[in-house]
């Protein structure tokens, strides 16, 4: 056959590419295993052991594998594998607006900032567009014809590129590079801090437009120390401190308004926030001594606006600050500050770190002792002067670490910075300040955090799912086809080498969705060769000899076989552009999957059949069970469309009943939120715990968040999800919810498990296992981005379907079966989902899982319509009932085999998968049920039905031996 030898040589070298890549991946667990097995279950001696080992070298002769380089080059496993967590990091575009125009207090400035800060929530443009459409619209409200380049707006001396003349398309180009400038500066400050961390194979990328860091750190166990690390923008400013007394009357005003109106702040009138202040015990200049309990409350008024409007001159600009964390000796407290502002909230000294260290005090205390640069040397003399025997507050992000005395001026720039740290904090803070400052503060808007137990049970449950679907796929396709099916399995034993070779190459993480991603296109594989074989058995029986039959074969199938691929392609890839995480692994996973499916399947199997047959060897195309299996059936589907029509009207409109009356249960991938997997040491009632925990997650106006709480896989885990704080994205939030968390369920939990136990189960306790938190804004997005990915994949199909098939009846039909799936998919999560005993949410999983049962669907309906098109061009005389019927029945064995072993595949992964697939493979197993029905029934009837009267003939319906003739008799008779 031609090219037969250049296949051959990529071949080989895609192999010793692939070989390449995973020797490092299998040295490096070999070395792993052997140290386990010295170490038993001692993590110290595990690590002594690695340290030994990782002193040999392995020389294979083209190359030395050593572990340290090996375990750097190893394949890189998803949080949802090996633990972890990922977050996506947003970077405040307010902060940089402000900093760019040197935090003006320009009225319209301002209040296109608050428009843009509200359209932004439901928007999928970035920030600094929505800003400029809005500048304009406040500038034409107000009439005041404010120009970009006005020295209240851009043209100050910090953008000396501005001047008093540049037009606003010129300011806006500068400032669009300014944001982006400041965007790559965020992210390298991100990837120095986590590289300074020590973290193994951190994943740090940035996505475009957005203003935000997408960051996946694998293993890494101390989840808060992470956000923390990552959150803190190192934003250090000192600041003049005000005293109780000045605040004091403030206090006492606000607390009459509250026993008067609570209720429009938002709490309740009995609130008494004297008493809350606990005057009598103030400590560290600050003005207030708060149980941590009661800060949200506190929170709450000082920021209401009915508080704001009732501030006096002497406090309008006051910035009220919490301190680091509680003292040693008042664990149950926190400090409240009063932080002298101004109207542009400038800190009288900003940044300027040099350097800083980690060292102690004369008490033995942990402190880091810092040095200022030149500018930040001459600042800090002069607010130190100023404020001789008066406090001076060192802040970062707004969090107030220290607030002592000033005793001298300090002329030279050094100062200390005490807070109560750890060695650990203290450590962590200098490394965040040596990282240098983010360009403006960040907030995690969405974050995954997947345990190591649950890690290990995923790889443990993905690897058996893996191997039964593989095992099932080999037994079958040999027991079918014979030793046609041998090469087959050849072909996809090296498809799955070369899958895994490449993921590695591309630096791609494998993920549990992308090991469903494999054994989806091992199911692709599957397809391809029951489209050569069937085609082949075919030519066999209408009497060729093995060789042209394999030739034929192989000539006939390639059409259908290129269609159905890039149809797959087509929704993997809408699926890569509007996914996040690991949807994305999965988009990737498949690509590689499809495009490797074809090169070995196709290509590589050909030339290796060939060699066979050139040999005079022969090959059986089918074992004595299944020769004959489809041959002779014929069914008038044409026929009996209208009974296919009527059963899928009733179930569209059961589905459709149930959509509007029963809705669905989103995830918070939807609607934003958290949500946190469970595990408890026996079983627990989910009914039970979401009364205790409804108590618990209370609003500070006394309402409740809501709450679900469900089973999930076993029963004793629980999935509970709920909107408590849902507009706050910080750590304490975080931390105030898994506390609140850990209190509800207290009675379900050993006696004697700690809050830090609860927060990080592993295989020997119970507790939270994984949790996961996304932001409104986040959510909203996901979602927007969801059904832009239905809209594209449809659109995309439907110009495919149409440009290879030149009929736009060809292109509804696909369309009107894909939605039929969609909608009957969707019906049955409508009805179900309050039953199921998995996650039946619909998210962006479920959004996958849609598109890539069209993607199926398609090359489902794509073989029956090319079988059509070439009937079209073969049998004139065939009525067009009877061309449509003998295109359908003609393809039966293949739509049999494909859907048939596909769907075991799938119930594979689904009953051996681990919980957090069962949702995702239900919608598959739908999908291709549904899919292989609608193909027949819905899409090819429905494409007949808009082509009758196009040139061929109704009335008579049957087999090819029906020719015009014979209609023609039929009509007169």
């Amino acid at each position: 056959m031609q090219g037969k030898g250049l296949i051959t040589l990529v071949a080989v070298i895609l192999g010793l590419i692939c070989l390449n890549e995973l020797l490092p991946t299998w040295y490096a667990g070999k070395v792993e295993k052997q140290a386990a097995e010295l170490a038993g279950d001692n993590p110290a001696k595990y690590q002594k052991e690695i340290a030994r080992l990782s002193q040999d070298t392995l020389n294979l002769g083209f190359t030395k594998l050593y572990y340290t380089k090996a375990k750097e080059k190893e394949m890189k496993l998803g949080l949802d594998l090996k633990g972890g967590i990922n977050v996506l990091l947003e970077i405040n575009q307010r902060d940089l607006v402000n900093g760019l125009t040197n935090y003006s207090p320009n009225p319209i400035l301002q209040e296109a900032l608050n428009r843009t800060d509200a359209v932004q929530k439901n928007s999928t443009k970035n920030y600094i567009e929505n800003f400029f459409v809005q500048f304009d619209l406040v500038n034409k409200e107000k009439n005041t014809n404010l120009k970009l380049a006005d020295p209240e707006i851009f043209g100050n001396t910090n953008l000396s590129e501005i001047k008093y003349n540049s037009s606003d398309d010129e300011v806006k180009n500068i400032i669009r590079r300014k944001i982006e400038a400041a965007e790559g500066s965020a992210y390298e400050v991100i990837r120095t801090r986590i590289d300074k961390m020590g973290v193994t194979q951190p994943n740090v990328q940035r996505v475009p437009g957005t203003g935000r860091i997408s960051v996946e750190m694998p293993g890494i166990k101390d989840i808060d120390r992470v956000k923390k690390m990552l959150q803190t923008s190192a934003k250090l400013q000192f600041w003049e401190v005000q005293q109780a007394q000045e605040v004091y009357p403030y206090f006492q005003q606000l607390n009459t308004v509250i026993a008067a109106s609570g209720d429009s702040i938002g709490v309740a009138k009995n609130t008494n926030l004297i008493n809350m202040l606990q005057l009598n015990t103030l400590r560290a200049n600050g003005v207030a001594n708060i149980k941590v309990s009661d800060t949200a409350i506190v929170n709450k008024i000082l920021n209401s606006d009915i508080a704001k409007n009732l501030r006096p001159a002497n406090i309008k600009y006051t910035q009220f600050m919490w301190g680091y964390k509680p003292e040693a000796t008042d664990p149950n407290n926190l400090v409240l500050y009063a932080i002298r502002g101004n109207i542009t909230q400038k800190a009288p000294v900003d940044g300027a770190v040099e350097s800083a260290r980690v060292n102690y005090d004369e008490l033995g205390r942990v402190v880091v002792d810092m040095q200022m640069d030149s500018k930040g040397s001459k600042d800090w003399k002069t607010l130190t002067g100023k404020n001789v025997n008066k406090p001076v507050a060192v802040t970062l992000d707004n969090v107030v670490y220290t607030a002592p005395n000033v005793v001298n001026e300090i002329p030279n720039g050094r100062t200390q910075i005490s807070g109560n740290f750890s060695q650990q904090e203290a450590q962590d803070l200098v490394d965040v300040l040596g990282a240098g400052k983010l360009p403006a503060s960040a907030k995690i808007v969405q974050a995954d955090v997947v345990g190591p137990s649950l890690g290990q049970e995923s790889i443990n449950a993905g690897m058996l799912s893996f191997g039964i679907a593989f095992l099932i796929i080999i037994a079958y396709i040999i027991f079918y086809y014979g030793g046609a099916g041998v090469y087959a399995v050849i072909a996809m034993v090296i498809n799955l080498f070369y899958i895994f070779g490449i993921m590695d190459s591309v630096d791609a993480t494998l993920t549990l969705p992308g090991i469903a991603g494999i054994v989806l296109s091992m199911a692709m594989a599957v397809d391809t060769n029951v489209i050569i074989y069937e085609r082949t058995k075919e030519e066999l029986f209408a009497g060729k000899s093995i060789l042209e039959a394999y030739k034929d074969g192989f000539k006939h199938a390639l059409s259908a076989i290129v269609d159905g691929h890039l149809t797959t392609i087509l929704t993997a890839v809408v699926l890569y552009i509007f996914g996040t995480g690991p949807i994305k692994g999965f988009a990737v996973t498949l690509i590689i999957g499809i495009l490797m499916t074809f090169f070995t399947s196709v290509l590589l199997s050909r030339v290796m059949i060939f060699s066979r047959l050139n040999k005079g060897k022969g090959l059986s195309v089918w074992t004595a069970p299944t020769k004959n299996l489809f041959r002779n059936v014929w069914i008038d589907f044409i026929g009996k469309r209208k009974y296919a029509y009527i059963i899928s009207a009733v179930l569209t409109v059961a589905s459709l009943i149930s959509i509007f009356t029963n809705g669905f249960k989103y995830g918070i991938d939807f609607t934003g939120g958290r949500n946190y997997v469970v595990r408890f040491e026996k079983p627990v009632d989910g009914n039970k715990v979401e009364e205790n925990l409804l108590k618990i997650f209370k609003t500070a106006d006394n309402k409740n968040s809501s709450v679900e709480a469900k089973t999930f896989g076993n029963d004793n885990q629980l999935k509970i999800s709920t909107d408590y704080l849902i507009d706050d994205e910080s750590l304490k939030a975080d931390q105030t919810i898994e506390e609140k968390l850990f209190e509800g369920l207290k009675s379900e939990l050993p006696a004697n498990m700690t809050l830090q136990d609860f927060k990080s189960a592993d295989k020997d306790h119970a507790g939270i296992v994984s949790s996961t938190k996304v932001g409104p804004t986040v959510a909203d997005d996901i979602k927007t981005g969801g059904t832009f990915a239905l809209i594209a994949a449809l659109a995309g199909i439907f110009l495919y379907i149409l440009l290879r098939f030149r009929k736009w009846q060809f292109s509804l039909g696909a369309i009107a079966g894909l939605a039929h799936d969609a909608i009957i998919i969707l019906g049955v999560y409508s009805f179900l989902h309050k039953y199921m005993p998995f996650n039946m949410e619909i998210n962006q999983d479920f959004i996958a899982a849609i598109l890539t049962v069209l993607g199926y669907s398609i090359n489902d309906t794509v073989i029956v319509f090319d079988r059509i098109r070439e009937y079209l061009r073969e049998k004139k005389s065939l009525t067009l009932a009877g061309l449509f019927d003998d295109s359908i029945s003609s393809t039966l064995g293949r739509t049999f085999n494909t859907s048939f072993t596909t769907i075991l595949v799938i119930l594979a992964i689904f009953i051996f998968g681990g919980d957090n697939l069962r949702g995702f493979m239900f919608a598959l197993l739908l999908g291709i049920v549904f899919g292989t029905y609608s193909s027949i029934f819905i899409a090819s009837a429905i494409a007949y039905d808009f082509l009758k009267g196009k040139g061929k003939e109704e009335a008579v319906h049957g087999k090819s031996s029906i020719d015009k003739e014979v209609v023609e008799k039929a009509k007169k008779a």
